[in-house]
């Protein structure tokens, strides 16, 4: 039911998109993401943590000035990292992964550098991102003393209103917030009917619901995507 929504917003989108100025143009865009979560006040995470998960989805370009555009875009969108202890084969081993998916909206300004007369530019640009949580894994997996454990269940979301950034209603401790928001930062190479590009999500939204104190206040996504996309 949640893929079947999600399809459907994705097609209204790219019509939405495709209509909304004449000088403007839809791409379908996936990729990989390299996934991480912060572990401490300053925004640092450790890349052993981290997860590779996928993106894919629809990107507007909407052209304001020869230079300029907004690229606004509709993307389902996986998150998370891991955590590991130890090696498989010890005797001791622990392994936790959490992978939540998100329909994520960023808007991005850009500007372009024309690097030929056959529509090539160069580009790069910034801007928000709201997210909302739709689904996702969480995987356990271990050993204890040379006994075997796992476990894998799905991720739940709170129903936090998204305009209450301190109390969450529903809330409870390994409950995830249902809304993310940050910042992008993008770059890319767009030639006629192709596009490659780099994008690293800065979220601001602490991840763990259900409490004011500071100490899960650390915990944001970090998401590094590589993509790649085609005209439509």
């Amino acid at each position: 039911m949640i893929a079947r929504r999600i399809t459907y917003l994705l097609i209204l989108s790219c019509f939405s998109i495709a209509s909304f100025a004449q000088n403007s143009a839809a791409w379908l865009k996936g990729g990989v993401n390299f996934a991480n979560i912060s572990y401490n006040s300053k925004g640092q995470v450790d890349d052993a943590n981290m997860l590779t998960s996928f993106h894919v989805g629809i990107m507007g370009d909407i052209n304001i000035a020869k230079v300029f555009a907004i690229q606004p875009g509709l993307f389902f969108t996986g998150k998370g990292a891991k955590v590991q202890s130890g090696n498989s084969t010890d005797l001791n081993y622990y392994k936790a992964t959490t992978n939540p998916l998100y329909v994520e909206l960023p808007v991005n300004a850009v500007i372009k550098l024309p690097l030929s007369s056959d529509e090539s530019s160069f580009f790069f640009g910034a801007g928000p991102y709201i997210a909302m949580g739709v689904g996702g894994k969480r995987k356990i997996e271990g050993r204890s003393v040379g006994v075997a454990y796992s476990s894998k269940e799905n991720i739940q979301f709170s129903n936090d209103d998204p305009t209450t950034f301190n109390n969450e209603e529903g809330a409870g401790f390994g409950v995830m917030k249902r809304f993310d928001y940050g910042f992008n930062g993008t770059a890319g190479l767009q030639m006629k009917g192709l596009l490659l590009s780099v994008n690293y999500g800065y979220g601001l939204a602490k991840l763990q619901s259900g409490s004011n104190s500071s100490t899960d206040d650390k915990n944001k996504n970090r998401v590094l995507s590589i993509s790649i996309g085609f005209k439509l």
